[in-house]
C-alpha cells in the first residue's frame, strides 16, 4: 500500500528519477518551455520552483544547493543571472502547465511547462506602461490646466 506517499514515483527507480527531473529542470530553464507528459510535468513543478525560490536570493550557499539538485552549471548560471531577476517580485507560482491533449502513439496526456514570465501571449511586455499610465479620477495637472485656457479665452472675448 502506498499510504502518505506525496509524490509520483513516475514508474522509476529514485537514482532515475532525481536524473530525470534534474536533466528536465535543466532544459526548463535553458528553453522557457518544454512539452512532457502530464505526470512528469506535475513532478517536475514540485522539483524546480524551490529552486526558483533559492535563486532569488543569490548567495554562495543557495548556488551550491541548487548546483546539487540540477547538476548544470551552465543552468545554474542561466537561473541565478536571468530567471531570477525576471521572478523577482513573484511571490510563487513561477511555473505553468497547460494541456496538450493524448500523444499519437500510446494516448499518453500530454501538457507544456513554461515559465510564467516568459510567455509573451499571456504578459505582453507593454503591459506595465499601460499601468503607469493611469491617472486618478480626481484629477490633477491636466484637469487644472484646460480650466485655465478657458478662463482666459473668455476674458479675451
Amino acid at each position: 500500500m502506498r499510504h502518505g506517499k506525496k509524490f509520483n514515483h513516475l514508474g522509476r527507480k529514485s537514482a532515475h528519477r532525481k536524473a530525470m527531473l534534474s536533466n528536465m529542470a535543466c532544459s526548463l530553464i535553458e528553453h522557457k518551455r518544454i512539452n512532457t507528459t502530464e505526470a512528469k510535468a506535475k513532478a517536475l513543478r514540485k522539483f524546480v520552483e524551490p529552486l526558483i525560490t533559492k535563486s532569488k536570493d543569490d548567495t554562495t550557499h543557495n548556488r551550491r544547493v541548487v548546483f546539487s539538485y540540477l547538476r548544470n552549471k551552465f543552468a545554474v548560471t542561466e537561473l541565478f543571472k536571468d530567471v531570477s531577476v525576471k521572478v523577482g517580485d513573484r511571490p510563487g507560482g513561477y511555473t505553468r502547465i497547460i494541456k496538450l491533449g493524448n500523444r499519437q502513439g500510446d494516448n499518453a496526456p500530454m501538457a507544456m511547462i513554461e515559465l510564467v514570465d516568459y510567455n509573451e501571449l499571456y504578459n505582453p511586455k507593454g503591459e506595465k506602461a499601460k499601468k503607469t499610465t493611469r491617472r486618478s479620477r480626481r484629477g490633477g495637472k491636466k484637469a487644472t490646466a484646460p480650466a485655465a485656457d478657458v478662463q482666459t479665452s473668455q476674458e479675451e472675448e
